[in-house]
């Protein structure tokens, strides 16, 4: 009986955040209630209250559900071993990862759509805004980890400090996904950002293994590939 009834709580509370993310995408956050998404789960305001605080709180669970694996993936990054891997490699097919799971994933599509494009940091949306710049400050942190031990393993010098070169990285891969998601037939997601990711690190002097070059893609493979739903 507690085992079903723990299940049943699951399922509430992901028919919750699946109401939101829809009502998120259609009217806004600031344009939808708690009470809007009690009633499209199909389920009370009590039930809304038992599994989250207040918005913030549900919108922030609403992202980890899909950003958690992206984060996850570049936590690794700083996991691996130091004599085996490529700190480089790691890192760029950690950034391909996140864009190809934005470019073919409909839910993560639909939750960076929110929240790039439909929310609004008001004072009730601060825990939100805290949310997204501890991530923010996190991916950074590991992404100049990885970076320097680039550097280290092939002596580079680079063109620009260190915490200037992560930051360039971080706003280049944030700004595709984007410029993507206002319309996502402009450009491949993927192609483009393993080009563009492959071009500014050749520009910061780093030697990149020839297996991690993006490789000549034919229109057909492109739309293909852009149609496709990953598993």
């Amino acid at each position: 009986m507690v085992r079903r009834t723990k299940t049943e709580a699951l399922e509430t509370r992901n028919r919750l955040l699946d109401a939101a993310e829809r009502l998120f995408q259609t009217k806004g956050v600031s344009g939808t209630t708690l009470a809007d998404i009690a009633t499209a789960a199909g389920a009370t305001r009590g039930a809304v209250y038992h599994h989250f605080r207040d918005k913030a709180h549900l919108f922030n669970a609403m992202m980890e559900r899909v950003t958690m694996p992206l984060e996850a993936s570049l936590a690794e990054v700083g996991q691996m071993a130091p004599a085996n891997d490529d700190p480089l490699r790691s890192l760029r097919d950690s950034m391909t990862r996140a864009l190809r799971q934005t470019a073919h994933d409909e839910r993560t599509r639909r939750v960076f759509e929110v929240a790039t494009h439909k929310v609004e940091y008001t004072d009730e949306m601060q825990a939100v805004r805290d949310r997204h710049l501890q991530v923010r400050n996190e991916c950074m942190a590991m992404t100049r980890a990885a970076l320097r031990e680039a550097v280290q393993r092939q002596g580079v010098t680079l063109t620009v400090p260190l915490a200037t070169a992560a930051l360039g990285l971080h706003v280049m891969v944030d700004g595709l996904i984007q410029n993507w998601l206002l319309d996502p037939q402009a450009f491949d997601l993927v192609r483009s950002g393993r080009q563009t990711m492959d071009t500014y690190l050749h520009g910061l002097g780093f030697r990149l293994p020839a297996t991690t070059r993006a490789r000549p893609t034919s229109r057909a493979s492109t739309r293909t590939r852009a149609q496709a739903v990953a598993a």
